[in-house]
């Protein structure tokens, strides 16, 4: 992303985007990134006007994903999904979207532009914010992004985050992200966040079921998890593994149960500082 000299927003796709060679498709991307950019904490968030053709993406997309959720999803996000009620037929907007949440789990969101640096994004759980792109995907595609959109964001973090239960444990990683002091502990807090809250897996009626809401939020992931390396839940695992945002999870962790994610998990946010980090690191065959 980069700004002009005059002030405009340019947000910067790879030529491999869907939407890389349609210029009203980019110029919708970089007036939506500048109402995040302009955006004050504290404030309304902006109203991102959207297409008839972008909300045509997010109801096909919604439909399809409710159908892989019944199939696949733990129930605790089935029932928080009933809870919040995100319209169907239309993106909600994030103030939206943060009055629906917030008497749920006190949880609001917060627009990005794009990528946020990983102590702030994290940071912040702790005071119940999420920060939220607003794009959607390019509709020539709709059931595929190469990168976070507000699908993934609210389809797939809002309703998780609907859920008192998964509510607590981004607090607790937001709280975790704020005790450890070194990068080095600061990624391993993001690592653990991502093989569980982004790619998490769950033992559910003697399957595998997803949680993370990088899988919830992704029409052809979801379908793929259950081939994929599903091992036991390990901190020190989780914590030094590689992944590659790019493709589909090749390694996957699964809880035993929902405590098991909060005793193991849960437990370690709220205690975690860049000792147990360290003492994990030294444990790690990685």
């Amino acid at each position: 992303m980069a700004t002009k000299d005059d002030g405009s927003v340019v947000v910067e796709l790879a030529t491999s985007h869907p939407g890389f060679a349609d210029a009203v498709y980019r110029q919708r991307r970089n007036a939506i990134a500048a109402l995040a950019l302009g955006h004050t904490p504290g404030d309304p968030i902006p109203t991102a006007e959207y297409t008839d053709e972008e909300h045509q993406v997010w109801a096909l997309v919604t439909k399809e994903l409710a159908v892989k959720h019944r199939k696949y999803a733990v129930r605790e996000f089935l029932d928080a999904t009933g809870r919040l009620g995100l319209p169907k037929d239309r993106i909600p907007q994030l103030q939206e979207v943060g009055d629906l949440l917030e008497p749920l789990t006190g949880f609001r969101y917060l627009p990005a532009a794009g990528l946020v640096p990983l102590r702030e994004f994290y940071g912040v759980l702790a005071d119940g914010l999420f920060h939220s792109t607003q794009y959607i995907r390019h509709h020539s595609v709709p059931l595929y992004t190469p990168e976070p959109d507000v699908v993934h964001e609210v389809i797939g973090h809002a309703n998780t985050l609907a859920s008192p239960r998964f509510a607590a444990l981004y607090r607790a990683a937001g709280r975790a992200a704020r005790q450890v002091e070194t990068n080095e502990a600061l990624e391993f807090v993001s690592k653990v966040f991502w093989f569980t809250l982004e790619f998490g897996v769950m033992r559910e009626d003697g399957e595998p079921r997803a949680y993370g809401a990088g899988i919830l939020s992704s029409y052809g992931e979801i379908e793929e998890f259950r081939g994929m390396d599903i091992r036991p839940l390990d901190l020190a695992a989780m914590g030094t593994t590689h992944y590659d945002i790019t493709k589909y999870q090749e390694v996957l962790f699964e809880a035993a149960s929902f405590d098991h994610l909060e005793d193991t998990v849960g437990a370690f946010w709220d205690t975690c500082d860049d000792d147990t980090v360290a003492r994990l690191l030294a444990a790690s065959p990685v």
